[in-house]
């Protein structure tokens, strides 16, 4: 990580240092397992332990830390089964999310949303089609469509209690070689499931999307 932190307009420190490092552990650069130094942390970020430590329970919040007494804090790593199960609940969550965007976002959200896939096409092209990362919030293909469901419980699932997580894992996947057309292609499939109002196609779409990612995390642990 980088050696000082970026000052943003209106945030205190703690919102600080839960920004970067929930940024190094979503991206990799705090990979999972690593067990976070308190000392170490707090000399880096310029911040007294009690910052710190209020940023490590913000991020225990967003299931990217795991704290175990007597051990400390380290970035989470699930393991396969752990990882089956989370990626089971993402397909069916975010499959109902995109039927109920079929019947719910608005015009202008779609026609938004198709603007930002073509940004995402520009990005990839720049990137020579190595990766797919999006920034979070409405930047984000899955955030967009989770919103335009329209359905409180379901965005609190999706963009709450389990977006972070989810982003760690779609961070990883988003580099794997020949994924990043794929991905794409897959998302503009799904919108136009959303613009024809064709809920039951677009969650199906949607489901596959996710399942395809299930299935390239089940193939590498495999060969491990």
């Amino acid at each position: 990580m980088s050696e000082a932190l970026l000052i943003e307009s209106g945030l205190t420190r703690t919102e600080q240092v839960t920004a970067a490092l929930q940024r190094a552990i979503v991206t990799g650069e705090l990979a999972p397992g690593t067990k976070l130094n308190e000392p170490d942390l707090a000399r880096q970020f310029g911040v007294s332990r009690g910052p710190l430590r209020e940023a490590i329970s913000r991020l225990e919040a967003r299931r990217l830390i795991r704290v175990t007494a007597n051990v400390g804090a380290r970035v989470i790593a699930l393991d396969t089964a752990e990882l089956i199960a989370l990626f089971e609940t993402r397909e069916a969550l975010e499959g109902q999310a995109a039927r109920l965007a079929a019947q719910r976002m608005t015009d202008v959200a779609i026609a938004e949303l198709d603007l930002l896939l073509d940004r995402h096409a520009t990005k990839i092209a720049a990137d020579g089609g190595r990766a797919y990362y999006q920034d979070e919030g409405d930047v984000d293909f899955h955030h967009c469509v989770a919103t335009g469901a329209a359905n409180p419980w379901l965005k609190a699932l999706l963009l709450d209690d389990l977006y972070q997580l989810l982003r760690m894992y779609r961070f990883r996947l988003s580099v794997a070689e020949g994924r990043a057309e794929q991905a794409l292609s897959e998302h503009r499939q799904i919108l136009a499931a959303i613009c024809n109002r064709d809920g039951e196609l677009a969650e199906m779409l949607m489901r596959r999307h996710v399942a395809s990612g299930r299935r390239r995390f089940e193939q590498a642990e495999a060969v491990l």
